[in-house]
């Protein structure tokens, strides 16, 4: 299925690992040029010379989303670099899990707030658009309350709400935005492996929840972000989609 995405631009925070390298990879994949970001210097440069294999179009920038001035920057020179905005995609986190004011202020700041600004400084831009899409990262943890509960959840389930109500606010418009909650998600580098070595008793008793017997991949969450992008999910927006496995038991009516 042509997933309609070639000649489209979008904009994806986080993508030198994980989740966020996977939707760039993804997305480039389907002809659609990306411009990224991270905080590292040294990884993004690692992370753009790889992922431009096969001729993708995809460039990114070192900075911290943390900082709402230098973030509108590079969505507005991306944009122009770009010549346009189809797609924005929020995906950092600052994991910061357990308690601790400082805590809060990073998954404030990172996690919920950036988002919004990203969208902000995307907005003129996505609002040109013939199909524009908004996608933050949450998690289940912002759907129930487990080892991460605290700054990590509440600012995940406040994702899900500002995503919604963009959802409701921009449908006339005909922008679209999602939230997409994945469970655990393991990679080389990530936090399920630090725990791993470094909790093996949190870990074995996270791995044990899921009933698939396995942590989902990063592909497994991209597909699920280039799903939404995809114009030809014209008709969703407003809604969180779970990509856990199963892991959650909740039932979302």
């Amino acid at each position: 299925m042509d997933l309609q995405l070639t000649g489209r631009k979008a904009l994806v925070t986080g993508g030198t690992r994980g989740i966020g390298r996977a939707i760039v990879e993804a997305l480039a994949a389907e002809g659609t040029s990306v411009a990224f970001c991270a905080r590292t210097e040294t990884d993004v440069k690692e992370a753009e010379q790889a992922l431009r294999v096969d001729g993708a179009q995809v460039s990114g920038t070192a900075l911290d989303v943390a900082d709402g001035a230098a973030l509108a920057a590079w969505v507005g020179t991306a944009a122009e670099q770009l010549g346009g905005v189809d797609i924005v995609v929020a995906n950092v986190s600052a994991l910061a899990i357990g308690p601790g004011e400082q805590n809060w202020r990073s998954s404030f700041e990172v996690d919920l707030m950036h988002t919004v600004r990203m969208v902000d400084a995307a907005m003129p831009h996505l609002e040109r658009s013939d199909a524009a899409s908004i996608i933050a990262v949450s998690s289940v943890s912002g759907r129930e309350i487990d080892f991460a509960d605290g700054s990590y959840g509440v600012m995940k389930g406040a994702l899900v709400h500002y995503i919604s109500g963009l959802a409701f606010d921009l449908a006339a418009t005909g922008i679209r935005a999602n939230a997409v909650s994945p469970g655990n998600v393991y990679f080389d580098g990530g936090v399920w492996q630090n725990i791993e070595q470094h909790n093996r008793g949190l870990y074995d008793h996270a791995l044990g929840l899921n009933p698939t017997g396995r942590m989902g991949t990063p592909e497994e969450t991209a597909y699920a972000v280039v799903m939404l992008a995809s114009p030809r999910a014209s008709r969703i927006s407003g809604t969180n989609l779970v990509v856990d496995g199963a892991l959650t038991r909740g039932v979302q009516l």
